[in-house]
């Protein structure tokens, strides 16, 4: 069985940024998109895509690179010292363990029913039960069998669609797809959990987990659950005041320019941000940028006969 590294085809060693690299590109090649006659292509799609999920989590890949959790991300039997390892008796500041096994177990150090179960229950064919059992007449409750391995996605979710909760579709390792429903409060990171599409296993199937990455917009900037929004102005507008057509999620609204306003003044419309986990809709705040025109020659000669309405910085005491 290929580790992680080998399913992206690098180095043990490799940066984060030759990890993401080596994936996008195994994941161009084998979407199920541009595979729907290759369930060998959709499978291999499913095994690197969760091989990059678990290493580009700083985390994960160091407890990984310790041995700690295996492939699927889950934690490895505690052996401790095993079973023909470094040599007999007790740990240090130990209390030993069952005679025979070196390095000793404790009721601490691990489950001495999983652990039988994993040497001899598979072979022996017996069931595990409260009275006779196993091969050494039966430790604790049989495990329920193990459902199979959830399989990552990641799903890049335009700026305006994540504002506006608007519903996704997302093709799943095997081709299958689905119209994904994004959630109240959804950010970037936020993780969807698709019930039974991940991989088969004795116990049934594992889920889909599916990472929501947002992206960035041209103009808009998110503020928590607030859109704010640099507005260019007219010099005039902004003097005389004047209705203007301004971009919002869910499409132009007009928009009122108070008389004399400068560059900096909030505007706030109402219910256009981002949608919170409690359902209430933030807003999108407007921040008016005056825009004066480079070479405007009859500006230019308004503002040499213009008094110039005095010193706008008399507050700050210059």
């Amino acid at each position: 069985m290929m580790d992680l590294y080998q399913q992206l085809g690098i180095k043990r060693g490799a940066s984060e940024a030759e990890i993401k690299k080596a994936y996008r590109s195994l994941a161009k090649q084998l979407h199920p998109d541009r595979n729907k006659d290759n369930p060998k292509a959709a499978e291999r799609f499913a095994k690197v895509t969760q091989a990059y999920d678990l290493l580009s989590d700083k985390d994960k890949r160091a407890r990984y690179d310790r041995g700690e959790i295996d492939e699927d991300g889950n934690p490895r039997m505690p052996f401790g010292g095993g079973f023909g390892g470094s040599g007999g008796g007790p740990r240090p500041g130990g209390a030993g363990g069952p005679e025979g096994f070196p390095g000793g177990f404790s009721a601490d150090a691990a489950d001495l029913s999983d652990l039988f179960e994993g040497l001899f229950g598979a072979a022996s064919g017996t069931r595990r039960g409260a009275g006779s059992g196993g091969p050494f007449g039966g430790f604790g409750r049989a495990r329920p069998p193990q459902k199979g391995a959830d399989i990552a996605y990641r799903l890049k979710v335009s700026f305006i669609d994540a504002a506006t909760l608007k519903q996704q579709r997302i093709t799943l390792a095997g081709g299958k797809a689905i119209d994904l429903k994004l959630p109240k409060g959804v950010e970037d990171g936020t993780k969807i959990r698709l019930s039974g599409q991940g991989q088969e296993g004795p116990g049934g199937r594992g889920d889909a987990i599916v990472t929501i990455e947002i992206a960035s917009h041209a103009f808009y900037v998110r503020d928590g659950k607030n859109i704010r929004l640099s507005l260019p102005v007219t010099l005039k507008e902004a003097v005389g005041g004047a209705k203007v057509k301004v971009p919002t999620p869910e499409g132009p609204v007009m928009v009122t320019i108070p008389k004399g306003s400068t560059s900096g003044k909030l505007l706030r419309l109402k219910g256009r941000g981002f949608t919170a986990k409690d359902g209430n809709r933030g807003d999108q705040i407007i921040e008016l940028a005056i825009d004066i025109p480079p070479h405007d020659e009859a500006l230019q000669q308004f503002v040499e006969g213009w008094a110039g309405g005095g010193n706008p910085r008399a507050a700050l005491g210059v």
